[in-house]
């Protein structure tokens, strides 16, 4: 994780690009994009604002291109067997949620796991075919719940001992 840290802060773009662009990285997301930067001097609720936004943006796009690229992809004769071992992973991701659906994703991805988030709860919902209505809202509070439970704590720490 250092390594994305530093290879983040060498980029030459303003902090809050880089908060966004490492909340849009999987298992970075905006939980522990937040934990890259409390130290820039940036305020929490700030920093908390723009890791869930950039969490947020790749949402849509992977819920729209999900299917039909992995579609494509298991076509292919060289990529046939990622494309293949992508859809399972998910599928096993999928069946969890399934029974509860927007509850379930709601959960799936609020819950601070490795593997779990906004990133593969889109690919869930478009395995799952969820309505991009149903899907976007739930996925944003899942991502909210899932931040604040990483760094909530952290936040109200950095905050104490800033009064002092």
């Amino acid at each position: 994780m250092n390594a994305v840290k530093e290879f983040l802060l060498a980029i030459p773009v303003p902090l809050w690009l880089k908060i966004m662009l490492a909340s849009m990285i999987p298992f970075v997301e905006a939980r522990y994009a937040i934990l890259f930067f409390t130290d820039m001097g940036m305020p929490f609720w700030q920093l908390f604002c723009l890791s869930v936004l950039g969490n947020m943006i790749p949402v849509p796009i992977i819920i729209l291109v999900f299917r039909p690229i992995l579609n494509w992809l298991k076509k292919t004769k060289f990529l046939h067997k990622f494309a293949e071992k992508i859809e399972q992973r998910t599928v096993k991701k999928a069946a969890q949620v399934q029974k509860y659906e927007a509850l379930g994703l709601l959960i799936f991805v609020a819950l601070p796991l490795p593997g779990t988030g906004a990133l593969t709860g889109s690919m869930v919902a478009a395995l799952l075919n969820m309505r991009m209505k149903y899907a976007l809202p739930v996925i944003l509070l899942g991502s909210v719940i899932a931040t604040f439970i990483t760094t909530g704590s952290l936040g109200l720490i950095v905050n104490f001992i800033q009064m002092f």
